[in-house]
């Protein structure tokens, strides 16, 4: 049975190094891009992490019933929105799929293709090591936004507060502080996961 894989975490809890590197692994997983209107950060492409769109590109999906899940954050540079769109790219009768997303992604997505269907890895980071990480990541931005650094990070221990992981039945963590062996945790839960 084809599932839908959805990594998650709080801000640089490393999702992004962890989902590259399932996806170079011999798993035959189809990745999921997001939709934003935040802007392109250095080093990202247009249909790599996201699909980079305007509101009005938003508008549009949405008055043609095609967003599955909207969010959408007043951030110290404006509203960022970020969702997903019903777009093929997760196809059940293809083969099984990977994303990256929030516990609200999470809940939304497997509301709507059904709870069997949806697989959530959750990423833990000790606090000071994803502040450090953080930190090192937007020191290499051509223009550095560290006030909504600090907005995420601060806003994160709200969004990911035990009891909300807890209502999403989400009871299995991966502490990615050594991703070499939360990388390898992750591949042996997703063959487990594609055998059921």
């Amino acid at each position: 049975m084809h599932k839908l894989f959805v990594v998650m975490g709080k801000s640089a809890a490393g999702k992004d190094t962890v989902f590259k590197e399932i996806t170079r692994r011999d798993l035959n997983l189809k990745t999921v891009a997001g939709y934003t209107t935040r802007p392109i950060r250095d080093g990202e492409k247009n249909g790599g992490e996201y699909f980079f769109v305007t509101k009005e590109e938003l508008r549009r999906l949405q008055e043609s019933n095609k967003v599955i899940e909207h969010r959408a954050y007043d951030t110290m540079h404006g509203v960022w929105d970020y969702f997903t769109v019903d777009d093929g790219q997760i196809d059940f009768n293809e083969r099984s799929s990977i994303m990256i997303g929030t516990l609200d992604t999470y809940r939304k997505i497997r509301e709507y293709l059904g709870k069997d269907r949806v697989v959530p890895l959750y990423l833990e980071v000790e606090d000071g090591i994803r502040l450090e990480r953080a930190l090192a990541r937007e020191k290499t931005q051509k223009k550095p936004k560290y006030t909504e650094l600090c907005r995420r990070f601060l806003a994160d221990e709200e969004d990911f507060k035990e009891e909300n992981l807890l209502v999403l039945g989400i009871n299995k963590r991966y502490n990615n502080e050594n991703s070499e062996i939360c990388i390898l945790n992750i591949e042996k839960d997703i063959r487990k996961n594609m055998e059921d």
